[in-house]
Parts: C-alpha cells; sequence; structure tokens
C-alpha cells in the first residue's frame, strides 16, 4: 500500500480518486501471492525477477496511461464569450475500444475522470465485457445554457476529442452520464458521422445511450437500476449468504430505504418492489418520503413525470430526517459519492448495501460496516448493469441488426410445435385419453421472450449470474467472509493482469 494512501483507511472525507486507488491496492496486497505463483510458468525467471514483472504490471494497472484537458471558446447566446473546459481519460488499455462516460458538472477536474476511469476498467473486466475504462466530462453547469449553446459545446468537445484519436468505434466509445443523455449522445454520433466518420460504416457505434431512433438499444433506460435490483436478487437468493446474515432467502417482506430516485433509484425502487420488497423510505437531497406500510413505486414514478420532483407526493410523509440511519433491511444508496462514513456507519441498521451510485461509501465507514456482519455489493459490480447494456448497442450498431430481428419468431415457433408435436404423439398411440401438455409459467417467457427489451433483459441478467458467481468463488477462494468489494476487485484485476502479462506489457 503507497504511503500516500495509508490515512485513507480512517479518513472522514477521502478524495474519491485516493478512495478507488486505496481499493486498488488493498485487492492486490491480497492476491499478490496467486499472481507470483502464476510467473512459475517462467522456468528461466530468478524469484526477483518474478516479484519485479508483477509489481511492474500491478503498478501499470495503477496507473492512468493518457488523461487529455482540452479548452475551447464558445459566443453564448448574449453575445458574450467563455473558455469551456473538457478533460478525457484513458485507463490500461487492455482491451479496445475503451468505454466511459461523458459528464457536465463543475466538479468535473482531471483527479475525477482518472478515478472514474479506473472504476470503468474494473467494472468492465467484473462482468466479463471486452472493454478498458476510459471516463470524460465538460465543467459545465448545463442548467446554465441554453439546449443550442449546449449543442455547441458538445459537438466543439467531440470534435477536440476526435482530431486527438481520443474516441472512435474501435479506440473509445463514451455514454451518457451525469447531467448527459440520449440528446447530447446524438449530437455526438451526427458530429462524427459529419466529420471524422463519413465513411465508417460502424459510426452509429461511436457512442452508446442513444434513442433507439438512432441506433440506441431498448432497455437501456431501465438497465442500470434492473442490474441494482439482479446483483441484490443473487445473493439474496442464495442460502449459504443469507445464513451470514441470519436471514431467510428471498425478497418478501424484506424493508428498503431507497437514496435518490433519478433513473437507477427509481428502477431498482421499482424492480424490487416487484420481487416483493416493500420501500418504506425515499431519501432525496433536501427531504425523505416515508410509509411504513410500502411506497407505490409505480404511482409515484407517474407523479414525478407529471411534477417533475416527488416533493408533494401525498401518499408518503414528508419529513426532513435523514433515511440512512433509519431501521430498515436493505439500503440502496443510488445518488452521489461518499454518504455512508465513519460519522454515520455506526447508526446505519441495514444487513445488505446494495450500491447503485459510484463509490456511496467510504473506506472508514465500510470497516465499521464489515465488522458489524453487513453485506455490501460493491458499486463496480452492482451498478454494472448500465454498461452491460451498452455493450449490447455496441454490438447491435456494428453487426446492423437488432435483437430478435432474425430468430425469434422461428425460437417462438419451435417450442409451440415441440408441444404439438408431443400432444400429436400421445393421441396417436390408442391407448386412451392424455391431458393436453401446455407450456409451463418459465416456457411461456421463453416462448415470449421475442421483443428486443426481452432478450436484452435476459442476456442482462446472464451476465450479471456469471459475475456474481465469480465474486462468490473469490471470496471463498481468499476467505474474505463478508468483504465484497475486495472480492470484486481480486476477480477483476485477474483478468486485467492476465491481458496485459500474456500480451507483454512493453514494447519489445
Amino acid at each position: 500500500m503507497p504511503k500516500t494512501l495509508e490515512k485513507i483507511a480512517t479518513d472522514k472525507d477521502p478524495e474519491f480518486s485516493s478512495m478507488v486507488l486505496y481499493y486498488y491496492h488493498k485487492a492486490a496486497q491480497v492476491m499478490e501471492k496467486e499472481l507470483l505463483k502464476d510467473m512459475d510458468k517462467y522456468s528461466h525467471f530468478k524469484p526477483e525477477e518474478k516479484q519485479s514483472r508483477v509489481s511492474a504490471i500491478l503498478n501499470l494497472i495503477g496507473s492512468t496511461c493518457t488523461c487529455l484537458e482540452v479548452s475551447f471558446p464558445i459566443i453564448k447566446s448574449n453575445g458574450s464569450y467563455e473558455i469551456i473546459t473538457g478533460y478525457r481519460a484513458h485507463h490500461v488499455r487492455n482491451r479496445l475500444p475503451l468505454k466511459g462516460g461523458i459528464r457536465f458538472a463543475m466538479d468535473v477536474d482531471e483527479s475525477e475522470v482518472k478515478a472514474l476511469a479506473y472504476v470503468m476498467t474494473f467494472k468492465c473486466a467484473c462482468v466479463n465485457l471486452p472493454y478498458g475504462g476510459s471516463k470524460g466530462g465538460i465543467r459545465i453547469d448545463p442548467s446554465k445554457y441554453t439546449a443550442k449553446e449546449l449543442q455547441t459545446i458538445t459537438r466543439r468537445y467531440t470534435m477536440e476529442l476526435l482530431k486527438r484519436n481520443m474516441i472512435g468505434p474501435a479506440i473509445d466509445v463514451p455514454a451518457p452520464d451525469v447531467n448527459t443523455g440520449p440528446r447530447e449522445m446524438s449530437w455526438i454520433v451526427d458530429q462524427y458521422t459529419k466529420t471524422f466518420g463519413h465513411k465508417d460504416i460502424n459510426a452509429a457505434a461511436i457512442v452508446t445511450g442513444k434513442p433507439v431512433h438512432v441506433g440506441g438499444i431498448n432497455g437501456r433506460n431501465s438497465a442500470t437500476g434492473r442490474g441494482v435490483w439482479k446483483t441484490g436478487d443473487l445473493f439474496l437468493q442464495d442460502k449459504e449468504w443469507m445464513d451470514l446474515l441470519g436471514w431467510k432467502t428471498g425478497w418478501q417482506d424484506k424493508k428498503v430505504i431507497v437514496q435518490g430516485f433519478g433513473n437507477v433509484g427509481s428502477f431498482a425502487a421499482k424492480f424490487v418492489q416487484e420481487a416483493g420488497a416493500k420501500v418504506i423510505g425515499i431519501q432525496e437531497a433536501q427531504f425523505s418520503l416515508t410509509n411504513k406500510d410500502g411506497i407505490d413505486i409505480n404511482d409515484l414514478i407517474k407523479f414525478k413525470e407529471e411534477k417533475k420532483t416527488i416533493k408533494g407526493y401525498s401518499k408518503a410523509k414528508e419529513s426532513k430526517e435523514n433515511l440512512l440511519t433509519a431501521e430498515c433491511d436493505i439500503l440502496m444508496p443510488c445518488a452521489t459519492q461518499k454518504v455512508i462514513t465513519s460519522e454515520n456507519a455506526k447508526d446505519i441498521k441495514a444487513k445488505l448495501i446494495l450500491e447503485g451510485a459510484n463509490g456511496p461509501t467510504t473506506p472508514a465507514g465500510e470497516k465499521i460496516l464489515l465488522d458489524k456482519g453487513v453485506l455490501i455489493v460493491p458499486d463496480m459490480y452492482c451498478n454494472a448493469g448500465g454498461v452491460t447494456v451498452s455493450y449490447f448497442e455496441f454490438l447491435k450498431n456494428i453487426n446492423h441488426v437488432s435483437y430478435g430481428k432474425m430468430y425469434s419468431k422461428t425460437s417462438s415457433q419451435l417450442i409451440m410445435e415441440i408441444l404439438n408435436s408431443i400432444n400429436e404423439s400421445l393421441n396417436s398411440c390408442g391407448e386412451g385419453e392424455f391431458p393436453n401438455i401446455v407450456a409451463n409459467k418459465r416456457l411461456q417467457m421463453i416462448q415470449d421472450c421475442t421483443k428486443e427489451a426481452d432478450i436484452v433483459d435476459a442476456a442482462l441478467q446472464t451476465v450479471m449470474e456469471a459475475a456474481a458467481a465469480g465474486i462468490k468463488m473469490t471470496a471463498n477462494k481468499f476467505e474474505l467472509c463478508n468483504d465484497l468489494r475486495t472480492a470484486a476487485y481480486i476477480w477483476s484485476i485477474f483478468k486485467i493482469f492476465r491481458a496485459l502479462e500474456s500480451s507483454g506489457i512493453s514494447q519489445q
């Protein structure tokens, strides 16, 4: 552990970038002996040479290979001039293309985009996506600009990155992030198509998170929230892990509190409620909503669509209470960084925490929770649903065909004809009457899985299940007990390490 990071373990308010590096080095320390064993294949290496190679690769993973800062002027609608600053960071290019969002916020800086690029590398490796990690942003408050000004800023930022070969379908594929969405992604695609990508048949793949009519994918909007539910489900349905908490398996009657009711929080709340949990509280920045009998999430989503806020919702009690420390079984922080710290962790009642946001728990806060026996499903796995479905969108764009178009009807008819064939065979044997064989509920779901959104949802669940199996296996192998974050980092680092080690870490 570097000396500069040692204090992070007890720091009340560490920098996000320092938190990410601390978690990485903590995991690297645990797994270093295993990595050294991998070097035994080099029989001609001396012990010190093996150690040197392992250390070099770990140091490489712990660094950022590129971080670009660009500045450019714009003329605002009122005739004034302003200098805009943007960033794009590339972590280790162990896989190409790289993947990471673009955010518009006043706290965007070099340190933040580097840290988030690290997270994207680990996140993609965690869920077995063939991407490296990147992140970018523009330091603006988008509420202070008109739509026309935002379009000018987005297009100019795109050109600055393209001129330096920093983005492209085979280089780095951005996506929406804080204060950006399908609109901004459409502008980027259009700018690329009209300029550097005018001869690129895969031009639509330069970004993901686009509107469906511009090459986006059905199911992307709810993907991150659905992933939060699915990751929780994979532990809640596992008796071994629920025995650790002293719980029965399943969501039924579990009391849930959600911090943040944006895209991630609202969909996560919707899906856990549909699974049988009771959402008793929603925590927003300035107020909270509570209902001990459970809040109707679908009704609350409709209310928010109409009013653009959940404030004033009459079917729940509104207060200034901080719900992070309220009585509940499951806490889902889905809003912002560093909300669980050493100052409030000891008062948190939840036994299971699903991190829908990036970096909601500080190392000092996490240690207190782990010592209390709390199970934390870490952000790098828990909120990976978005990037997973972005990968499906990328594949859709480079394959130039939507999911289900070529085979869904055939698959559905195949199931129907198999059932018909069985019924015909039974009825033709002449040995009395047989009941008609029909599809059960699960088989009917498979037969009906013909729409793109259904296919994407099924694929997302498959990806999350495979990652959960790897994290659980790693936790058991290294005897990490309830420390799932370290297990997830180890699970990811092994794959990144081997990709770098096998392809060579320097030019020969």
